[in-house]
């Protein structure tokens, strides 16, 4: 019976996914406009940030639509396709669950944040324009 299952929900994926890629590519949003030292300085931050996504997550194209939205350079890493990435998010979050947000600090200490609303509301928190 589960091999039934994700052979249906991966047959889903296949024809509903380009269809999603293309809704999100239609529908992106203007980004915020900074001035360019403001920009430079959101630049730097975003490069302590990894977003671990799969392209055709539902969620994940929010958190990707927000990350437009406020003109963030976040790295994007695939953790349905690639198993480097895909051990990366088990080992550091402790489950595959996606979208997961990667923050290293100064430090470099990692916090991982899982769940788009909450990704969402950390990215406005800290990038948003006033």
């Amino acid at each position: 019976m589960k091999p039934l299952i994700r052979a249906f929900f991966k047959t889903v994926r296949t024809v509903l996914g380009p269809f999603m890629l293309l809704k999100e590519r239609l529908t992106q949003p203007r980004g915020v406009v900074r001035e360019p030292a403001a920009q430079t300085t959101v630049n730097l931050q975003c490069q302590n940030l990894a977003l671990y996504q799969f392209s055709t997550c539902p969620f994940c194209i929010k958190v990707r639509q927000e990350m437009h939205r406020l003109s963030l350079p976040i790295q994007q890493r695939d953790a349905q396709h690639n198993a480097a990435n895909r051990s990366e998010l088990l080992q550091g979050s402790g489950a595959t669950r996606v979208p997961c947000l990667k923050i290293t600090d100064a430090a470099g200490q990692s916090q991982w944040l899982t769940d788009s609303a909450a990704i969402i509301g950390y990215l406005r928190g800290r990038f948003a324009v006033a």
